[in-house]
């Protein structure tokens, strides 16, 4: 099984990527995790693209696709995996797509996290996280004990810049921009299955195991 994931920023896409990689035993692979890895072994591909990263530009689509043909050409790839970050517009689309024809496969389905702006704005703008332990919390729902304080390691939890309201705003507004026209390209196959997460993950996932198993797809034993 072949899927993408795509969800707004605060969707609650970590949360649903790391749920359908437990329970259908498929590897997980995020555009970020390839980069590092490269950039990290010194290959031809992370040198190039560490180029670029360091001067705070995009790396450009033939590096990217490159990585990430290499990744799906490794062994833990052989039982199905999970593209987490890429594709990111249509031309990379349109590339993958050339790039499982080779070997006669394609993408079996995408899986949209679907959570309202105003539901994100919420959520994220409330959430506060510790500077020491990276523990999360939310001042409505899941506040610390002590105001300010981790409850995990007694550091200070404060709110990120880009969970401020208007970094979050514009973050949605460029989301939507960005990825309109991929969603649009993938309904045009069929293959988008739209989870709802505004109540919570586990009604989420139970949506996109259901439309997965009319696909044919079933959890691993």
């Amino acid at each position: 099984m072949k899927l993408i994931l795509l969800g707004a920023p605060g969707s609650g896409k970590g949360t649903m990527a790391a749920v359908l990689k437990n329970e259908y035993k498929i590897t997980h692979i995020s555009t970020g995790d390839i980069f590092r890895a490269n950039i990290k072994e010194q290959t031809p591909l992370g040198i190039e693209a560490k180029k670029y990263i360091d001067q705070g530009a995009l790396v450009p689509d033939e590096i990217t696709i490159s990585m990430v043909e290499d990744r799906l050409s490794q062994d833990d790839c052989k039982n199905g995996y999970l593209l987490d970050g890429f594709p990111r517009t249509i031309a990379q689309a349109e590339k993958l797509d050339e790039m499982l024809a080779k070997s006669g496969s394609k993408i079996d389905a995408v899986i949209k996290v679907d959570v309202p702006a105003e539901i994100i704005m919420e959520r994220v703008v409330n959430r506060r996280v510790c500077t020491s332990c990276g523990e999360s919390y939310n001042v409505v729902s899941r506040p610390t004990k002590v105001e300010g304080v981790c409850d995990v390691c007694g550091k200070e939890v404060i709110q990120r810049d880009d969970d401020k309201p208007e970094t979050v705003k514009q973050r949605l507004i460029t989301y939507e921009e960005n990825t309109k026209p991929l969603i649009d390209f993938y309904e045009k196959k069929g293959i988008v299955i739209c989870a709802d997460n505004s109540e919570s993950p586990e009604f989420a996932f139970s949506q996109a195991s259901l439309a997965l198993a009319k696909r044919g797809f079933r959890k691993a034993e």
